[in-house]
């Protein structure tokens, strides 16, 4: 399989919501727009997008329902989470998280989206030396 592009769509009534949370924090830009879909795509040198989609909408795949906001969610690494964690607090985001330095190697802080989409900003770190050893596989 080639793939072109991969990307999660939300099942959500916030949809509009959902876009200006995260062109307004995040950064991301519309690249395509309707009444029932839209598509978000990253402005920086690293390639990420989201789509969010109504419930109720005739194209929606049988299955999803809308999404509650559990067992999922999206991970935006950046190259500093601690400036991150600052620039949402002065912008007025409602931090989940507080930013945190983690023993298996991020800092970290959390988000919530509009349809409860847990989002994890994190920079990779230094782990706690051993901190692996045990998640390991034995060799």
């Amino acid at each position: 399989m080639l793939l072109q592009s991969a990307y999660p769509v939300i099942v959500t009534e916030r949809m509009a919501e959902c876009r200006d949370f995260y062109v307004r924090h995040f950064g991301f830009a519309v690249a395509f727009e309707s009444t029932w879909f839209t598509y978000l795509q990253s402005t920086s040198e690293h390639p990420a997008a989201i789509a969010f989609m109504t419930p109720d909408h005739p194209s929606t795949p049988p299955g999803p329902e809308r999404f509650n906001g559990e067992g999922m969610f999206l991970t935006l690494q950046v190259a500093d989470a601690a400036a991150e964690f600052e620039r949402l607090q002065r912008s007025g985001a409602s931090i989940a998280y507080a930013l945190a330095d983690e023993p298996w190697g991020q800092r970290r802080f959390g988000v919530r989206d509009p349809s409860g989409m847990w989002v994890d900003v994190v920079e990779q770190t230094e782990p706690a030396a051993g901190f692996w050893d045990p998640y390991m596989p034995a060799r």
